[in-house]
């Protein structure tokens, strides 16, 4: 067969698993190149938090905490999907330690451990004092010269005003207002606006935080081995020789190369969030594929060439479930993380009435939601409930607290309901109104002294720890009297499918005659995910991504080390 071009190895996809396989691939002397369909570099991964959930790390060990991966796998276990194989969850806890020392050795990004619970910590194995979860620490863009204006931004959801990068810390400083947020806030703009001359041809922070930090110093890392990044390169096929992968015929600068991988493919292109196709046919309880977080180029490409070549699929019903906040116009929905659980707040139906708990971690309450509404057809919108004194307290999703309702951007008073009482904001949402009345004056009632009868909210380590911890006796719980109320859509949505292309533990695609297919591998949403329909906590989808990119890259170079 003729080849346009030779490679070790091709990576198809820039995000973080994506761009971590191809690293430590390079540093096992491999020829790497990284394709990348869309004009911007990072995928999902780059809007992101990039939280990873790491049991038993050196960062943990140095805080205090003593982890145990046996402990982790049982608690996998016992969340994940019954066909999802021991022997992938156990990859998965037993290398990912190993994978962030290499990461922190051979890179820029620095990782440290939170005290943040797992979001089952009351399940065996579970960690309600966390240290699981890790967070990135600011990387400084500047190093990565023009390349920092091809990264992709930060989701709005994790970025103030749609550009400016926060880091996890500093959420809170903003959230609370604590004391000299106001300087704070001033020396953050002023260091964005003064970036000059770079503030006069883009609006990218060169202060990278959370998922941008991530992709940044994955980036700095690739470029020092002269890994090239091919932007505007979608895969087109496969190629496939006598049952062995070989290599992909790829399209870049309106032609197609015909490239050979001389050791294999990695899939790291993302899921099917964005095609709403596959969304209709496989994950009937996640059909929206514009609510869906994820960002645009997330079209199963990857996934239906590999079946195209007797790839098997596993899980492809299941997504990583969120409730989402829609604004008109945007090109995703917004994740809704910490308003959920603060309090002054709560979630009802169309009519009226609550049926969740608002603080479960938001895959649960995703899944909740797309569950009501695939059995009531009442929760899609459902509606985010709270008073004047929470509305000027908190944010909620883009509506910014302090800032008057005229000052709001137009697509975000479009979406805001209000009311003078509450039957005013019940006939504004378009509910019954006796309904709305009775439901809040039942949790206000127990909400004052600090209790939830129904849902059980603030009670759980995951609940309390985004609660507001000045309230009590539960930081998430407090009465809705102060009026005007006022109310915004929530609906069941995604931050990306989670069910996708069958793999082993070491990250090979099997096909659908049980057998791995030589020179294939797939990571992160590609794959099918360890986790099987569950989310133990934050970071298990970056977190198994690098873990699993870690994997395949020894595997495909023949490495132990």
């Amino acid at each position: 067969m003729d080849w346009d071009k030779e490679v070790d190895v091709i990576v198809v996809g820039s995000g973080a698993g994506g761009l971590l396989s191809a690293l430590v691939a390079a540093h096992h002397h491999a020829d790497v190149l990284v394709v990348e369909k869309e004009k911007l570099w990072g995928g999902t991964s780059a809007t992101s938090g990039a939280g990873i959930w790491i049991p038993a790390s050196d960062q943990a060990r140095a805080a205090g905490f003593e982890d145990d991966t046996a402990e982790a796998f049982k608690y996998v276990r016992k969340l994940s999907a019954d066909n999802v194989p021991d022997a992938n969850i156990k990859a998965y806890v037993e290398n990912a330690s190993a994978m962030l020392r290499w990461v922190t050795a051979n890179t820029e990004i620095e990782y440290q451990a939170f005290p943040y619970p797992d979001y089952h910590a009351e399940e065996p194995g579970g960690s309600p004092s966390g240290f699981r979860t890790h967070m990135p620490l600011p990387i400084d863009g500047r190093k990565l010269g023009r390349d920092v204006e091809t990264l992709r931004f930060a989701s709005p959801a994790a970025s103030m005003f749609g550009y400016l990068n926060w880091h996890f810390d500093e959420t809170y400083i903003m959230l609370f207002r604590a004391r000299g947020w106001q300087w704070h806030l001033a020396k953050s703009l002023a260091r964005y606006w003064f970036d000059w001359p770079f503030r006069f041809k883009s609006r990218k922070d060169r202060r990278l935080t959370l998922g941008n930090a991530l992709l940044g110093g994955l980036r700095l890392a690739a470029n020092e081995k002269n890994i090239p990044v091919w932007l505007e390169a979608p895969l087109i096929e496969l190629v496939s020789e006598k049952g062995q992968v070989t290599g992909a015929l790829i399209r870049r600068k309106g032609k197609e190369i015909r490239i050979r991988a001389r050791k294999g493919v990695i899939l790291a292109a993302g899921g099917f969030d964005k095609n709403q196709e596959m969304r209709d046919a496989n994950a009937p309880l996640y059909r929206n594929a514009q609510l869906s977080g994820g960002t645009a180029g997330n079209t199963g490409d990857s996934i239906r060439a590999a079946i195209g070549l007797g790839a098997d699929t596993m899980n492809m019903h299941s997504a990583w479930a969120a409730p989402v906040f829609y604004v008109p116009g945007e090109d995703r929905g917004r994740l809704c993380t910490i308003e959920r659980a603060l309090p002054g707040c709560l979630m009802v139906n169309q009519s009226g009435d609550r049926y969740l708990n608002e603080a479960a971690s938001y895959h649960v309450v995703g899944q909740q939601m797309a569950k009501r509404e695939a059995d009531h057809g009442d929760a899609s919108p459902s509606w985010f409930v709270f008073d004047y004194r929470y509305r000027h307290s908190y944010p909620v999703g883009p509506l910014l607290p302090i800032m008057p309702d005229w000052l709001q951007r137009g697509e975000v008073r479009s979406i805001l309901k209000k009311g003078r009482t509450v039957e005013d904001l019940a006939i504004a949402m378009g509910v019954d109104p006796a309904r709305l009345v009775a439901t809040m004056t039942r949790y206000n009632e127990f909400a004052a002294k600090g209790e939830d009868p129904d849902f059980r909210r603030g009670e759980a380590a995951y609940d309390k720890m985004y609660g507001d911890p000045s309230v009590t006796p539960n930081p998430c719980l407090r009465p809705l009297v102060k009026a005007p109320y006022f109310a915004m859509p929530i609906y069941p949505g995604d931050i990306g499918t989670n069910g996708g292309l069958k793999t082993n533990h070491l990250a090979q695609v099997v096909g659908t005659d049980g057998k791995p297919i030589s020179g294939l591998y797939a990571i992160g949403n590609n794959a099918a995910s360890a986790m099987g329909e569950s989310y133990p906590g934050a970071g298990v989808t970056i977190g198994p991504a690098l873990t699993f990119g870690y994997i395949a890259a020894k595997q495909i170079t023949g490495s132990n080390a």
